[in-house]
């Protein structure tokens, strides 16, 4: 047997892991090409911001309010978050004024451009990829009011990769 395993032995697993069962940084970083998971966590930050830049303070608050699954089950304590955690912003003063300013209207090459230049993301990874492993990720989250909900916040390019995540 040593000597002569089955060929079988050789080939991957036939039944791949359902990315709805995975965790939520896992999914990102494998639904958008991305090497590292700590790459995944900051992506998802980057993209979670200018999503809430566009949205009102209380549509953001409800997103929040079911995002709350742990992101990455790890004893690493730099991935040790909810995914709430990660939807909120860490800087408070940034925070504070998201929620006294009114919605930002962005346009989907600003969009992508933010996401592009705040994400530090390599030259070969596509940003369009990128937005849309973190919106599928995130939809697997959220009941089908959010998702709608968040839809109609997003301007007409960005919303067609949130309808097609």
């Amino acid at each position: 047997m040593d000597n002569n395993p089955p060929q079988d032995l050789n080939k991957a697993a036939a039944i791949p892991i359902a990315t709805k069962d995975m965790p939520f940084l896992e999914k990102v970083m494998l639904k958008g090409s991305l090497n590292d998971i700590f790459d995944a966590r900051d992506i998802s930050e980057v993209v979670f911001r200018t999503m809430r830049d566009m949205m009102t303070t209380e549509a953001s608050e409800r997103v929040s309010q079911e995002l709350h699954e742990p992101a990455e089950p790890t004893k690493d304590k730099a991935l040790q978050n909810e995914i709430a955690d990660l939807w909120k912003d860490t800087n408070p003063i940034v925070a504070f004024l998201s929620k006294v300013r009114p919605p930002l209207k962005i346009e989907s090459d600003t969009f992508l451009f933010r996401i592009r230049q705040e994400g530090g993301l390599q030259k070969d990874v596509d940003e369009k990829m990128v937005v849309k492993a973190v919106f599928s990720a995130t939809k697997d989250e959220l009941s089908q009011e959010r998702v709608k909900e968040i839809g109609e916040f997003l301007p007409d390019q960005i919303r067609q990769l949130w309808q097609a995540a």
